[in-house]
């Protein structure tokens, strides 16, 4: 039974990291054009509209019925400060290069999750996370690359997002799935509301338009999808499998 959890927390987290590549590639051409913080904006009503039409419907109120508004707050909040790092930094880096630098979240959960979940990870664990990071770095990241100050915000961007995983694992006990991914995009959808109107522009062409829904969608059905790794498998297990994301930011950019 516990292989069995196990191998579809792995699914899960492997249908996300196939989607994060088509959010990021989506990021990077409309950053072309528009600003950010209109990107942040819709990418966050996007993914907040799109769950409410999935699940309100069948969990009325229930849907944003929480055991700790805190803690789903603070999970919003780390996550938007990952995605805005990961956006500015797109602005101005390859997709490879952002992808390869962002790969040293698995070392961070791994470790985190020793002392804030309490799971054991074995040697085995470490290698795979290990041999995962070396092969990216192998693979995109070209030997005598000069540094760019956009890659701090990539490094940033790492830092959040392990601890939103962090997080996230320890509200899967908790609050169900859905609650839990409704509020992924409540505080982000607030607060870039504040500041998104400011910089709009409308797009015109259909392209453009499509391509702010794909930020909508993708962000938020591969979020979702982590929400569900995390309720079926620990941290540790799945967190290496993010280096597929690398298939797909290798194609994309070369596009």
């Amino acid at each position: 039974m516990i292989a069995n959890h196990t191998a579809r927390g792995i699914a899960y987290m492997c249908l996300a990291v196939g989607l994060f590549p088509f959010l990021n590639a989506s990021v990077k051409l409309l950053g072309e054009t528009y600003a950010v913080q209109q990107v942040l904006w819709v990418r966050y009503l996007g993914h907040f509209f799109l769950m409410l039409i999935i699940f309100l419907p069948f969990q009325g109120r229930a849907l944003f019925r929480t055991q700790n508004l805190g803690a789903q707050l603070l999970r919003s909040l780390l996550l938007l400060g990952s995605t805005t790092s990961y956006f500015v930094a797109l602005n101005y880096l390859p997709l490879t290069t952002a992808a390869s630098i962002s790969f040293t979240s698995p070392f961070i959960v791994t470790a985190l999750s020793v002392p804030l979940l309490g799971e054991r990870v074995g040697p085995r664990r470490w290698t795979a996370v290990a041999i995962g990071f070396t092969g990216a770095l192998i693979i995109i990241r070209p030997a005598g690359a000069s540094f760019h100050g956009a890659e701090l915000f990539v490094i940033a961007s790492a830092t959040f997002y392990s601890f939103y995983q962090i997080m996230t694992r320890r509200l899967v006990g908790q609050d169900s799935p859905v609650t839990t991914i409704i509020y992924t995009a409540v505080l982000g959808a607030l607060l870039t509301s504040l500041v998104g109107p400011f910089y709009w522009v409308t797009p015109d062409e259909p392209a453009n338009w499509l391509l702010f829904a794909a930020t909508g969608v993708f962000g938020g059905l591969g979020h979702l999808f982590v929400v569900k790794a995390f309720q079926w498998a620990e941290v540790s297990v799945v967190s290496p499998f993010v280096y597929l994301q690398l298939v797909g930011a290798v194609i994309l950019g070369f596009f």
